[in-house]
């Protein structure tokens, strides 16, 4: 399994070998007091998301309850369970953004990619979601594309910036 940020999934399907990269980060931090935070996130890093297969492995092997794992992982909102997309459009909807139309800028991206917030398209190409606020109320309404922001934003102008990282 490659680490590579561009081709990140979890294709465990239970063999030894899928596993190699987990048992050498757990290895790491065996014995370490509070290592499930640091090796969830490599893991996650690793892996892209934490499958199921994922977490009943380090579970097993730092010998902590899989429901006591599952309450971290649901907690944190840094930890994704499912697959997401190579790339990550956040939608403010603060309150200035809102005023400005942040609704219909949801509602543009929702239709172009035909998922909902909190979705990610089958291609893996795109996960959308909602964020309280990115801080930059002066551009309202404003979307993020991965590391990128986009300010002042109208529906009309949503497919020319998403045809820029397809």
């Amino acid at each position: 399994m490659s680490g590579n940020a561009e081709n990140k999934c979890c294709c465990c399907g239970g063999s030894e070998n899928e596993f190699a990269q987990l048992d050498e980060l757990l290895a790491r931090y065996q014995g370490v007091k509070g290592a499930l935070i640091p090796v969830l996130q490599e893991a996650q890093n690793t892996y892209g998301y934490l499958s199921k297969e994922v977490l009943e492995r380090i579970a097993d092997k730092m010998d902590i309850p899989i429901s006591q794992i599952y309450g971290v992982v649901t907690f944190y909102s840094q930890f994704h369970l499912n697959p997401r997309g190579k790339n990550i459009i956040r939608v403010c909807q603060g309150t200035a953004c809102h005023v400005r139309g942040a609704k219909a800028i949801l509602k543009a991206i929702e239709d172009k990619l035909k998922i909902a917030a909190g979705g990610t398209t089958p291609d893996l190409k795109y996960t959308l979601e909602t964020v309280a606020c990115i801080g930059a109320c002066g551009l309202a309404p404003v979307m993020m594309v991965n590391d990128d922001t986009h300010g002042r934003l109208t529906p009309e102008v949503v497919p020319e910036i998403l045809a820029k990282y397809a």
